[in-house]
């Protein structure tokens, strides 16, 4: 079990950047998984990307792959989210997920992950 909690969130204009952080409590960082989701309103939770223990592995949402980047510092336990050339569409509330066991063949199944952050707003003007 790990605790969770997401900054960086704001507002931007179309275009620009934001890097999100993720910070967690606890130790073996090394040992989870991570992912990022978003949720706008009146839809459901979306998965962006996630990235292996190691960080040797990432996998992306079709919608964000060539504009976000997921990395990880396990020696700072946080996981980052660099979002460039953002969309109106990109606005959403974003939430950071680690799970211990999860594969990334899995992980863009929110279910499959058991501990996450309180989410951090986004949103992109046009």
């Amino acid at each position: 079990q790990v605790q969770l909690v997401e900054s960086g969130g704001g507002l931007v204009q179309a275009g620009g950047s934001l890097r999100l952080s993720c910070a967690a409590s606890g130790r073996t960082f090394s040992n989870y998984a991570l992912g990022w989701f978003r949720q706008a309103p009146g839809k459901e939770r979306e998965f962006v990307a996630a990235i292996s223990r190691s960080g040797g592995n990432t996998y992306y949402a079709d919608s964000v792959k060539g504009r976000f980047t997921i990395s990880r510092d396990n020696a700072k336990n946080t996981v980052y989210l660099q979002m460039n050339s953002l969309k109106p569409e990109d606005t959403a509330v974003y939430y950071c997920a680690a799970d211990p066991n999860l594969t990334l063949l899995l992980a863009h199944e929110s279910a499959n992950f058991r501990s996450w952050g309180q989410g951090t707003q986004v949103t992109i003007s046009s």
